[in-house]
């Protein structure tokens, strides 16, 4: 088997007897203190034995089977996957930053205290909102700690019958999860054909749940990139009935330089510090999740509460680092440059492919598959296609407001070349799907692992090395 294109797993390439290091022996004082019994182990651990060039070429390998905003286009809709610029890296490396502890002396780490300071006044500057917190970890600790904000000036006001957030049906699912979380309860308003708020829907809401709302939760441009232009008039309605505002940060990449969320009338809000400010979130992680308020909500913000000392600090100095080389005059252009593009690929791609939502999006849109349906080419199956080009997918069948929806994402990082090229792909992979529809139907062909059974994954997971080797043996 050719390691380098199937990966075999380290414990495959095991040898018994075989090592890749040589430690001296031990000859400092008590080098043999014995462990208490209930510590050791009953045998000895299952660890691969393999030499150093073999270790180094298997995980060099494997490497090269990853795919990341480094090495090709990512249009990675309703994630922000933009370029992290290397300065970026080398700044937040640096070893007064990398070796920061949290328990040093404070006198030692004023510096990094000034940079928290300096990014919660230029964040609250970008948004139009008073004070930040950098706590929480990721945009959904954001989210639970935003709405324990919301729910405390509540409670300072003695209105404990507060109790429901209402969210739009077609928010992003951390919305009602996190309100949850927070013990409220989630009252759903109807949206129109374009993903936006529907008004009358919402009035409804209000006149049933209104001296129990606590907050209305939404994000804009919102799920399928539009701008919710009626936001003056629903936040209106919310603070008239003695709710707050709540901003889902998840999509402000397209907001800045055109629009503050505290000036459209919100309360609180979170951003995806790790999405909007460049640090690339593939994997899980790293994550920071802001919380903004306006001017009266400071006090209910959190002192150090909701994550260990000060939160993700690397995603912090990274963040501040991007605003910092872009400087007030070049942030101003990321969201018209976000916007560009993402209108740029919509408006040459929507004779192929399917574009339910009509109009100038922000920083991402959605088809609903291709135009013509009688190939019987799924969106899957273009995603699948699309990695034999050298292009990872966008995200697709989401939002869920669309059968074969694909949610394309280009940010403002991309060249026109580059954007280019994907047009081209894209639309050679809608003429394959009409002149050889099992070319793309049995996609990918050029990647180590071709197609791969999602259900029986999620469903009968394979958890151990010695699984997987048996099922190898056994075809």
């Amino acid at each position: 088997m050719n390691n380098r294109l199937y990966g075999n797993l380290i414990f495959e390439l095991s040898k018994k007897g075989r090592k890749g290091y040589s430690l001296p022996k031990a000859t400092y004082r008590h080098a043999t203190t014995d462990l208490p019994s209930n510590l050791c182990r009953k045998k000895e651990a299952e660890l691969p034995e393999c030499d150093e060039l073999t270790v180094v070429r298997h995980y060099t390998n494997l490497s090269h089977n990853n795919f990341g905003v480094n090495d090709g286009f990512y249009p990675l809709g309703s994630c922000t996957m933009k370029y992290n610029p290397v300065i970026n890296e080398e700044i937040a490396a640096l070893k007064d930053f990398a070796g920061l502890h949290p328990l040093q002396p404070k006198e030692t780490c004023q510096w990094a205290l000034d940079i928290c300071q300096n990014l919660q006044k230029t964040l609250a500057e970008l948004t139009g909102l008073s004070e930040f917190t950098l706590n929480p970890y990721a945009g959904a600790h954001g989210e639970l700690t935003g709405l324990m904000v919301i729910r405390s000036y509540h409670e300072s006001r003695d209105d404990n019958k507060r109790t429901k957030v209402i969210i739009p049906d077609s928010a992003h699912g951390t919305n009602p999860a996190s309100a949850a979380v927070c013990g409220l309860q989630v009252v759903e308003v109807k949206s129109l054909a374009d993903g936006t708020v529907d008004v009358e829907s919402l009035k409804t809401v209000l006149q049933e749940h209104g001296e129990e709302i606590a907050a209305m939760m939404m994000t804009n441009p919102n799920t399928v990139g539009m701008f919710e232009k009626n936001i003056p008039e629903i936040a209106q309605l919310v603070h008239d009935c003695g709710g707050l505002m709540y901003y889902d940060g998840a999509n402000l990449n397209p907001m800045l330089g055109v629009a503050r969320p505290g000036d459209m009338g919100f309360d609180v809000m979170h951003i995806n510090l790790h999405k909007t400010f460049s640090t690339p979130h593939g994997g899980g992680g790293p994550g920071c999740g802001p919380v903004g308020v306006r001017q009266g909500l400071e006090q209910f913000l959190p002192n150090i509460n909701v994550s260990t000392f000060h939160g993700n600090f690397g995603v912090m100095v990274k963040a501040y680092a991007y605003i910092m080389s872009l400087g007030k005059e070049n942030i101003k252009k990321v969201g018209p440059l976000a916007t560009l593009n993402a209108n740029y690929i919509k408006e040459s791609l929507k004779d192929v492919y399917e574009l339910p939502i009509e109009g100038v999006c922000k920083h991402e849109f959605v088809f609903d598959g291709l135009k013509d349906k009688s190939t019987g080419v799924t969106t899957m199956d273009v995603a699948k296609r699309l990695l034999d080009y050298g292009y990872h997918a966008p995200t697709i069948y989401f939002p869920l407001l669309f059968h074969e929806a694909m949610m394309i994402e280009p940010t403002e990082s991309e060249s026109k070349e580059t954007i280019d090229g994907f047009i081209r792909v894209m639309r050679t992979i809608a003429k394959e799907a009409k002149e050889n529809p099992e070319l793309v139907k049995t996609a990918p062909h050029t990647t180590p692992i071709g197609r791969v059974d999602d259900v029986l994954a999620a469903k009968q997971p394979v958890l151990t090395y010695r699984k997987m080797i048996e099922d190898k043996k056994n075809g």
